[in-house]
C-alpha cells in the first residue's frame, strides 16, 4: 500500500509540474489569480515529486539490510532522540515568534499592500493561538 502511495505522489508531482509549465507557456495574459497557479502548481509538484521520490529511495536503502532497518527503528523511536527534536521545534517556534514579528513590522513600515501583510498577519496570529491552545492542554495533562 504505501508503495503505490509512493508512486501515486510521484505521478501527481510530475502531473503538477507538466500542468504548471503548461500553464505558463500557454497562458498569453494573466490576471489575478493565474498569474500566480502555474508557478504553485510547479512548487508544488516539486514538492510532492521529491516527497515520493524520497520516500522509494530510503525504502530501497534498507530493502536489503534487515539489521540497518531494525537499528533506524529503533533510533526513530529512542526517547532521546524524541526529546532533542522536540527541543529544535521548541527552539525554532521562538525564532519563528521573532522573525514573524520583525517581518510584520517591516511590511508595515514598507507600506506593502495590505492583502498581503494581513495574511501575514493572520498567519502569524494562528500559531500563536495554536501554540497557546496547546500550552493549556499540556498543562492541564501534567
Amino acid at each position: 500500500m504505501k508503495k503505490q502511495r509512493n508512486y501515486l505522489l510521484i505521478i501527481g508531482g510530475i502531473a503538477l509540474v507538466v500542468l504548471g509549465l503548461f500553464l505558463i507557456k500557454t497562458a498569453d495574459d494573466p490576471a489575478g489569480f493565474m498569474t500566480a497557479l502555474p508557478y504553485v502548481c510547479v512548487g508544488v509538484g516539486c514538492g510532492i515529486f521529491g516527497h515520493g521520490m524520497g520516500n522509494i529511495a530510503s525504502v530501497k536503502a534498507v530493502e536489503n539490510s534487515p539489521e540497518l532497518r531494525r537499528q533506524m527503528e529503533i533510533d526513530k523511536k529512542d526517547e532521546r532522540n524524541i526529546m532533542i527534536s522536540n527541543s529544535a521545534k521548541a527552539k525554532a517556534y521562538d525564532l519563528m515568534t521573532y522573525v514573524f514579528g520583525a517581518l510584520l513590522l517591516a511590511f508595515a513600515l514598507m507600506g506593502v499592500d495590505m492583502v498581503p501583510v494581513l495574511l501575514l498577519v493572520s498567519a502569524y496570529l494562528f500559531v500563536q493561538v495554536y501554540g497557546v491552545c496547546c500550552r493549556i492542554k499540556y498543562e492541564k495533562e501534567m
